[in-house]
């Protein structure tokens, strides 16, 4: 539906009937979309982004790093799958919801154990389809995230003037720590590997190297990919110390992913990680969130991006040895390699808009990366990371 339809007009559905609306999208500048509800009945506030990627819904809606966004979706079939408890990165849903093209409809696929809505419903969380998301994406594009009110009632009754309000209302994610929110309560142990057939998950009998992960809102994926790699993982939460971190006697430290403005996460994960660079040769390896919050301890800065990076499908240069990967990307925020001081490398940038994608300290085994390589996009084009990663921590033993 277009912006400015009144909130009584009929939606066209796909059989060609009329249907009355059921969700309303409001931007903080006051336009409004209307659609066909699905998922859980109320409203939510949050940054509106779009994500580019052709599958992994799933994944995306139960990715930290999406905690404070709503997500548009700008591959039509959304749903059409279903979904499984095996593709979920955490235990329920991060983002605050999900904008579509088309509605969601019933899955084909031998994994599916549920339809996507009744998921939604299930797990509180808010769908709206039948809305141009290329409009709504090149908006974003051009203005840059906006903040959003998504509501949905099956009776078709909004007060669009609150919902307007509550998007202007909306803080942002600037000097918003979300890490906090999405981080574990106490500390865990991980052995599970990465999916393989056709024994599916396996688990980690035989580990070579001791790591702690800070959980910033870490991918259960990443730490497949530990695991795999022969790390025996042990996770601590965001705001743990390094006092905390070297108890265990990791023979490496590991930074997740995580959501929110990584300058209000490093208030507290800055210092740790300076502390354990200046009182240990410890290899660090960080993503995402991970990759700023060193950077940050390194001495850099970090800058809000205009729309982010959202999508399976980013290529990125390895300056190191020229090659480019394939990769996932998710963040809306980013490190300003203008800032990189004496001493830490940039090695990886986006083929997009030229953005840093990864660092490194010149004469020591830390390094970290913008992008996810554990999600696969290439699809192993990124595997090597966490390989190099062992190898620091084998050539330290």
């Amino acid at each position: 539906m277009s912006a400015g339809t009144p909130v009584t007009a009929p939606v066209k559905a796909a059989t060609k009937t009329t249907v009355k609306a059921t969700a309303c999208l409001a931007l903080a500048d006051g336009t409004l979309f209307y659609g066909h509800g699905f998922g859980a009945t109320g409203d939510c506030v949050a940054e509106l982004c779009f994500n580019t990627a052709m599958t992994g819904y799933q994944e995306i809606m139960t990715d930290p790093s999406y905690a404070g966004q709503i997500v548009t979706f700008t591959f039509p079939h959304i749903g059409n799958t279903g979904v499984t408890a095996e593709d979920d990165e955490t235990a329920d849903p991060v983002a605050a919801g999900m904008v579509v093209k088309w509605d969601p409809t019933q899955s084909s696929n031998w994994r599916a154990e549920a339809e996507l809505t009744e998921w939604l419903q299930a797990r509180g969380r808010i769908g709206i389809g039948g809305l141009d998301t290329r409009r709504l994406t090149r908006a974003i594009r051009q203005q840059g995230a906006p903040h959003a009110a998504l509501a949905h009632d099956p009776n078709g009754n909004f007060d669009t003037d609150a919902l307007v309000a509550k998007a202007k209302a909306f803080s942002g994610l600037e000097g918003l720590d979300l890490a906090k929110e999405v981080t574990c309560a106490q500390s865990y142990s991980w052995d599970e590997k990465r999916w393989a057939w056709p024994e599916g998950f396996t688990r980690q009998e035989a580990p070579k190297h001791k790591v702690v992960a800070l959980d910033y809102g870490a991918k259960r994926n990443i730490l497949r990919c530990l695991a795999s790699a022969g790390c025996d993982v042990t996770v601590l939460p965001a705001t743990a110390t390094a006092a905390e971190v070297l108890a265990h006697n990791p023979d490496g430290v590991f930074l997740s992913n995580g959501p929110g403005d990584p300058a209000a996460t490093g208030e507290y994960a800055v210092p740790m990680i300076r502390e354990i660079l200046d009182t240990t040769d410890l290899p660090v390896f960080g993503i995402c969130l991970g990759h700023q919050m060193l950077a940050l301890a390194l001495g850099a800065n970090t800058i809000k991006m205009n729309h982010g990076h959202h999508g399976a499908n980013h290529p990125v240069k390895d300056l190191d040895t020229g090659k480019v990967e394939i990769t996932s990307m998710n963040h809306g925020f980013a490190v300003d390699s203008q800032t990189l001081p004496e001493g830490v490398i940039e090695t990886h940038v986006s083929l997009f808009d030229a953005s840093n994608c990864g660092i490194r300290m010149a004469d020591r085994p830390v390094y970290s990366v913008q992008y996810h390589p554990e999600a696969s996009p290439g699809p192993m084009d990124s595997m090597h990371l966490f390989d190099r990663f062992a190898a620091a921590m084998a050539a330290r033993a």
